[in-house]
This record gives C-alpha cells, sequence and structure tokens, in this order.
C-alpha cells in the first residue's frame, strides 16, 4: 500500500519552515482585503457582505527579505449559536493554534463592543504577539480615532488603510522584529523539500513540460455534493467546514498531502449555479473564483450526488473541466445513501445501471473513470475507498504528460483503416503523418493534405484508435491540422 502522510504546507514549498501569521477580527473589518494586500493577488473573496470568508486561507509574503506564512480567517463573533458562525469560530481557533503570531482587524469606524472586548481577552490569553491593526484609517482625525482602540489593553495599535497600503510598513516591521529572524531562515526547510525551490523560469517550460513538484486537483460540482466532505477525507482533517447549507464554501480552500512519494494539493471549490441562480455579489465571485482554480489544476474530481443522480448542471461544470483540457475523474458521492444506508425503503442502487446513465448524460467524459465513495463514512487516508481515489489521481496525472514518439504514432497510422471512419466523403482529409506537439493535454498534429477543420465523426474515430492503442485515461486528446502546402511554402 503507497504510504500517506498529511502535510502541514498549505502553501508553497518549505512553507512549514516559515512563521504563520493569522488574520482574525470580527466580520466584514477588512481582514480579506489586508490579506490580498501582503501575498500580493486577490485569493480571498472580497465584498461588502458580513462573512464572506469562511474557511482558512493561507498564503505567504515577504518582508526585508524575509518570508511568512499568512492566513485569512472568517469573522469571529463569539458564543454565537448558529452552525456556520460556529464553523467559522473553529476554524479560526485552529489558525491560532498553528499560528506563530496574530494579527487583530478593527473597523476605525465602528464602536468598541463587548464581543471586541471578549475577543481581545481570549487573544491575550495566548502566548502570542498581537498587533492590533486599526483599518480604514484615511487621514488624521481617523488615525486619533485608531488610538481609542487601546481601551482593548493591546500595546502595539497600528492604524492602518488595508485597500490603499497606509501604515502596512509599520505593521510588518513591528512582526518582524517580534519574531526571530532564524525561524525564517532557509536552512530550516526541511530537507525533502529542498528540491521545490527551482526558480520559477526552470519550471514553466511550454507545452505543459515542466518539472512539477505537485500535482493541483480541483474538487468542483453543484452546491452540497459534499466537495468538502471529500476534501476532508482525503485530507484526514477537518480543513473545510462541512454544512447541510447549499454555498457554504466561498473561497477555495487548499490542503497538501503527500502519498507514494507524490505531493497532492487538493483545492475545494464553490460550488458553481448558473448566474440567474447567484444573486449575492460573493456567490458570484465564488463562481468566478472556482473557475480560475479549475483552469490552474491538473485534474478535476466531478463530484456527483448519489441521491439527486446527474443533473443538467453536472453536464455543464463537467463541460468547463473537459474544455479547458483538464484531466477528469468522475466521482459519486453519498453512494452509502442509495444501498447500504437506504432508509426509504426502496431496492439498493445498481452501480452499472447508475454509470450507464452517467456515462450517457456525461457522454463527452466518456473518457473519464468514474469511482463511488462515501466521503461521510470514508473519512481518513486510510479508507479503502480513498485510497483508490488516490490512486486515480496519480495515474490519470500520469497519463496527463505520456508523450508518443513520432515514430511511434507513425506507425499506429499504417494500421488504421480510415475507410471505416463514418464521415462524408466531402469531409475525408488524407493525414501524411502525425506528431504529439505538447502534453498536458496531450495534443497532436495532424499534417493533412487539406486545410479543412476536423469533422467531429472523424475526430472521434481518430481519438478512440488512440486511446485504443497508447491508453491516455481520463484526460482529453486535443488535435491540430495543418496543411502539407502551408508547411512547403513556409
Amino acid at each position: 500500500m503507497p504510504t500517506y502522510r498529511r502535510s502541514i504546507l498549505s502553501t508553497g514549498p518549505g512553507a512549514a519552515a516559515l512563521p504563520l501569521i493569522a488574520i482574525v477580527g470580527r466580520p466584514n473589518v477588512g481582514k480579506s482585503t489586508l490579506f490580498n494586500r501582503l501575498v500580493g493577488k486577490r485569493r480571498s473573496i472580497v465584498g461588502d457582505e458580513p462573512g464572506i470568508t469562511r474557511d482558512r486561507i493561507y498564503g505567504e509574503f515577504e518582508w526585508a527579505g524575509r518570508h511568512f506564512r499568512l492566513v485569512d480567517t472568517g469573522g469571529i463573533v463569539p458564543d454565537d449559536p448558529e452552525l456556520i458562525p460556529v464553523e467559522i469560530f473553529n476554524q479560526a481557533r485552529t489558525a491560532l493554534d498553528e499560528a506563530t503570531a496574530v494579527i487583530l482587524v478593527m473597523d476605525v469606524r465602528t464602536e468598541l463592543a463587548s464581543p471586541d472586548y471578549d475577543l481581545a481577552r481570549m487573544l491575550a490569553r495566548s502566548d502570542r504577539p498581537v498587533f492590533l491593526a486599526v483599518n480604514k484609517v484615511e487621514g488624521e482625525a481617523m488615525a486619533l480615532d485608531a488610538e481609542n482602540f487601546r481601551r482593548l489593553g493591546i500595546r502595539d495599535v497600528f492604524p492602518i488603510s488595508s485597500e490603499h497600503g497606509l501604515g502596512i510598513g509599520d505593521l510588518l516591521e513591528a512582526i518582524a522584529a517580534a519574531i526571530p529572524a532564524q525561524q525564517t531562515a532557509s536552512a530550516e526547510m526541511p530537507e525533502e523539500h529542498a528540491k521545490d525551490t527551482v526558480p520559477d523560469a526552470a519550471l514553466h517550460r511550454t507545452h505543459g513540460e515542466f518539472e512539477q513538484f505537485e500535482i493541483s486537483i480541483a474538487i468542483i460540482g453543484r452546491p452540497n455534493v459534499g466537495k468538502s466532505t471529500l476534501l476532508n477525507a482525503l485530507t484526514g482533517t477537518s480543513r473545510a467546514i462541512v454544512s447541510p447549507i447549499a454555498g457554504t464554501t466561498r473561497d477555495a480552500v487548499d490542503e497538501v498531502v503527500e502519498f507514494g512519494g507524490q505531493r497532492l494539493r487538493f483545492v475545494d471549490t464553490a460550488g458553481i449555479r448558473r448566474k440567474g441562480k447567484t444573486r449575492l455579489m460573493a456567490e458570484k465571485l465564488s463562481v468566478v473564483m472556482a473557475r480560475r482554480h479549475l483552469e490552474a489544476a491538473d485534474v478535476a474530481l466531478l463530484v456527483i450526488d448519489a441521491t439527486e443522480g446527474v443533473a443538467a448542471s453536472d453536464a455543464t461544470i463537467g463541460g468547463y473541466a473537459h474544455e479547458s483540457g483538464r484531466s477528469v475523474i468522475v466521482v459519486v458521492n453519498k453512494w452509502d445513501a442509495v444501498t447500504t444506508g437506504r432508509t426509504d425503503g426502496r431496492p439498493a442502487a445498481d452501480r452499472k445501471l447508475f454509470e450507464e446513465q452517467l456515462r450517457r448524460a456525461l457522454k463527452y467524459l466518456d473518457y473519464a473513470p468514474v469511482l463511488f465513495v462515501s466521503a461521510l463514512e470514508g473519512a481518513g487516508p486510510g479508507h479503502k475507498g480513498m485510497q483508490r481515489l488516490l490512486r486515480e489521481v496519480m495515474a490519470v496525472a500520469e497519463e496527463r504528460r505520456k508523450r508518443v514518439t513520432t515514430g511511434q504514432m507513425n506507425r499506429f497510422l499504417e494500421h488504421i483503416d480510415f475507410q471505416r471512419a463514418p464521415v462524408p466523403m466531402a469531409k475525408r482529409i488524407r493525414i501524411f503523418y502525425m506528431t504529439q506537439a505538447a502534453v498536458a493535454p496531450p495534443t497532436f498534429v495532424l499534417f493533412t493534405d487539406r486545410d479543412v477543420k476536423l469533422h467531429f465523426a472523424f475526430e472521434r474515430f481518430l481519438e478512440n484508435r488512440i486511446r485504443a492503442e497508447f491508453g491516455f485515461k481520463g484526460t482529453p486528446i486535443w488535435f491540430k491540422v495543418k496543411p502539407r502546402r502551408a508547411a512547403s511554402e513556409d
């Protein structure tokens, strides 16, 4: 059995050697804006609606030649009995337990209330340095108002504006001075990740043929199909908030594990709905971010709810992955709810029949393997279902980067009877030779006698023959046509 090890590397290589700075505070005070400002990109969703950030979001930043990790947390309201706020509080507590230092963010435009004092007292009980960042300070008058926040009993108070970058330098100088420099020394980076410090320029070559230090897997699907539960089951953590409320996940949540000597980064994305179904700006942004993380991934896990069957939106979401060239594994979740755990008195679902129906609905994903799991019952890396899924991810990722030599491809062409292809005579072309021009996804260039778009039936015929001969399990195959006349004129 391949070895499995959960990693605390929530961001880039060697991150475990870096001190972690936690950003905490009440809802809608500007924590995510500060986080995005420090990491230098729009990693957390920002909006005027309170409670947008729910899970822990990690990033990294550099200050004065030193590197730090950063975690953005959801808005904390102590003693709130509602399900989502309680889960947000638990996620924030986990971040605080991991943290080396804490930035407490307050909004200068709001009056201090009892929850602020409760939060300040909770932080004061820890042995970590706490820095009070009074946010949205723009002008001298507001800077004077920021002094009122010293009543919280926190010594280090910094008036800042996350949106405009004011006062950030003073805050970071104080944090860097409070954390011993040796904690960020590169010498403390784990030896097994030393190879990951290759400069970006050396990693990013053309056609996806760069050296990968990890495989990125996006977990996609409709809201409330069990994506966050699946992430927690695969990683053996409570990394993502799980609730029966659709749309709980908004920001993309990632976690890294090691399996069989390979690093796998799983990214739990927000549920993707139709445009007409998203009303709040945070929901609209979360869908945009989910699409962005999908396009940055190597493999997509398309999660289907077994209790609801395959919906039209499942086909649409699968189409996003297919069209972007991601490798795809279809994960039928909650399978126990329609088999061994069924309580409605109906007979257990038949796996073969369900897969036949799924294949009909997702015809364009006929290359994608289908796995039946119960993420809720299969929590933990030692579970057979999760082990099987992890092995499938590694196999599909390897197929995605497979290369076939031009000699192999031309010998393959000699044995294909193209007369059997169901293509009208007017649409037929002659292929002189074919070569694989790229991987991830596998891309083949056909040198032909005419400059025409491949007929869909001919493309499907050729793709099926290539898969039968060379595999390419789980990954789409792309074709490009280059007429011989154009080649000779060059």
